[in-house]
C-alpha cells in the first residue's frame, strides 16, 4: 500500500518538475540575444591591472607634489629647469593614465619643447577624476 502512495507521489512530482521546464534549447536560457560564444568573448577582455594602475596614481601624486615644491621654494637651483621637467614627466603620465582609462587624448608625442596647454591638462585631470581616479 504505501508503495503505491510513494510511487505515485514520485511520478506526481516529476510530472510537475517536466511540466515547469522550459522547452527552449539550453543556450538560449543565457539571456535574450547573446550567443555563448559573445559572451565568452566579452569576459576574455581583461581590464587594467589594478596595480599598474595604482602605480601610476601613486607617481602621479608624487609628481604632483613635485611641481608644488618647486613652486612654492624660491630657494631652488635652475627653478624654471626642474619645473619644466617635472611638468613635461607629469604630462606624460597622465597621458598614460588617459590611455588607461579610456578618456579620450591627443596621443601624438610631445617634443622637449612642446606643453600640454593650462586648459587641456586640466580637462584631463577632471576626466580622470570623474572615472574614480586620485592622485
Amino acid at each position: 500500500m504505501w508503495r503505491t502512495a510513494l510511487g505515485s507521489t514520485t511520478v506526481a512530482a516529476l510530472t510537475a518538475a517536466a511540466a515547469r521546464a522550459p522547452l527552449w534549447p539550453r543556450h538560449r536560457r543565457r539571456g535574450p540575444h547573446r550567443p555563448r560564444r559573445a559572451q565568452r568573448r566579452r569576459r576574455r577582455i581583461p581590464g587594467p591591472d589594478p596595480l599598474t594602475t595604482l602605480r601610476l596614481q601613486v607617481r602621479l601624486g608624487e609628481l604632483a607634489r613635485q611641481l608644488r615644491d618647486v613652486e612654492q621654494d624660491p630657494a631652488v637651483y635652475a627653478r624654471a629647469h626642474h619645473w619644466h621637467a617635472t611638468q613635461g614627466a607629469y604630462d606624460a603620465l597622465l597621458r598614460e593614465a588617459c590611455r588607461m582609462a579610456g578618456v579620450p587624448v591627443d596621443d601624438r608625442p610631445l617634443r622637449a619643447d612642446e606643453r600640454t596647454a593650462a586648459a587641456e591638462r586640466l580637462r584631463i585631470e577632471l576626466e580622470l577624476a570623474a572615472r574614480g581616479w586620485s592622485w
